[in-house]
């Protein structure tokens, strides 16, 4: 299978599994429990219908849209998403300058491969910076500082994962940080030479935002969960996410939002977007996907704040229902990452630039000429 036969993100989830080693390609694929979560993420699009209109006169359409004060070229986002050069060599550097030509957000994790200073030197775009409150608060404080120096646009304070989401892919492949080589996963590895030599002798992997105060994840092989588990503040609360806010002075996201209820307290604390999500269904197996909650948490907190639908968009309609149900974008990692793993900066460009054209077609197919014009008349649940 080749670049050129991807035409969709199952097609680059099957070339990434191909290309990567058994227990990179689970960690990107997986997620909790028995990945109920993870599969309703995009089945919950499945249930509900559009109901287009026609004779609009579609020749010229508009995509845009407005996320916390930034306009950007159309309504999805890349989500931040951690480790990333463990994918592809290229890492977050390749998904960045897509993300820029494309004229939209881009995050990176605190768990990223690139530093802050990096991506603030290198992309002009609408970036954020996924912060994990750690129980080293010199730390937090940290991040917080490079982010202000490198003039990031946001940060989204992840609200989700005090403790880690019971991954038994991760914990059957023996997946760690950096990758420990095992008996059991050595074949997977030598299996696959490109990869395997790239990670090898290209740039040595590191975790920039976090080694200054830690080994855990750079020099010291831990899994995602012994990292979770050990490293994050299990007090955070509401209390301190408002003094996050305040600290940071700028535009303030919530990641991991589900209820109305936390919703409308997200307000209340002066966040300026909420990206309803549940972690790609990597935590609590049995929620609710995203797009299931959308037109309640809309309701409730009334236009006050951005929502943003993060998790599960596999199809450019999967984006229009959203926003017809009151989302202000998407977002989404996996789609972005499969890519990636398969090919590259190469694979980044052509799975957004599909879904791109995918947004402009189905925009005109149900006959709204911009965002604004999609709403809640043009959905039936079935």
């Amino acid at each position: 299978m080749r670049l050129s036969d991807c035409h969709n993100v199952a097609d680059f989830r099957r070339l990434a599994k191909a290309r990567l080693p058994s227990p990179i390609f689970h960690y990107i694929d997986g997620a909790a429990d028995d990945e109920i979560t993870k599969r309703r993420n995009s089945s919950a699009f499945d249930d509900c219908d559009l109901v287009p209109n026609v004779l609009a006169g579609v020749a010229d359409i508009d995509m845009s849209t407005t996320v916390m004060g930034r306009k950007i070229n159309l309504p999805l986002m890349l989500s931040p998403t951690a480790l990333q050069r463990l994918f592809h060599w290229q890492g977050e550097r390749a998904v960045a300058r897509t993300a820029r030509d494309l004229g939209t957000w881009f995050g990176i994790s605190s768990l990223a491969t690139v530093s802050i200073e990096e991506i603030g030197e290198s992309i002009s775009s609408p970036k954020m910076f996924q912060l994990y409150i750690h129980k080293d608060k010199g730390l937090n404080a940290s991040m917080i500082e490079r982010c202000k120096a490198a003039k990031f646009d946001c940060i989204a304070l992840t609200v989700d994962t005090i403790v880690a989401g019971n991954r038994e892919r991760c914990q059957r492949t023996g997946f760690t940080s950096p990758p420990r080589f095992t008996p059991s996963s050595v074949l997977s590895y030598a299996a696959h030479p490109g990869w395997t030599l790239n990670y090898l002798f290209r740039e040595k992997f590191a975790l920039p935002n976090l080694d200054t105060h830690v080994e855990a994840g750079t020099n010291v092989a831990v899994s995602v969960a012994d990292y979770f588990n050990t490293m994050l503040d299990q007090s955070m609360d509401w209390n301190m996410a408002e003094k996050i806010r305040s600290d940071w002075g700028g535009e303030f996201c919530l990641k991991g939002i589900m209820s109305a209820d936390d919703a409308r307290r997200a307000v209340d604390i002066g966040a300026s977007a909420i990206m309803v999500s549940n972690h790609g269904g990597r935590q609590l197996d049995g929620s609710r996907s995203p797009f299931d909650q959308i037109a309640e948490i809309a309701d409730a907190v009334g236009g006050q704040v951005d929502i943003i639908c993060d998790g599960g968009v596999r199809r450019g309609s999967h984006v229009l229902k959203a926003l017809a149900a009151g989302a202000t974008a998407c977002s989404g990692g996996r789609f972005y990452l499969y890519a990636l793993a398969a090919a590259g900066e190469a694979g980044v460009r052509r799975i957004t630039g599909k879904l791109r054209d995918e947004i402009e077609r189905d925009m005109k197919l149900m006959g709204v000429r911009s965002v604004g014009e999609l709403n809640r008349s043009m959905l039936r649940w079935r």
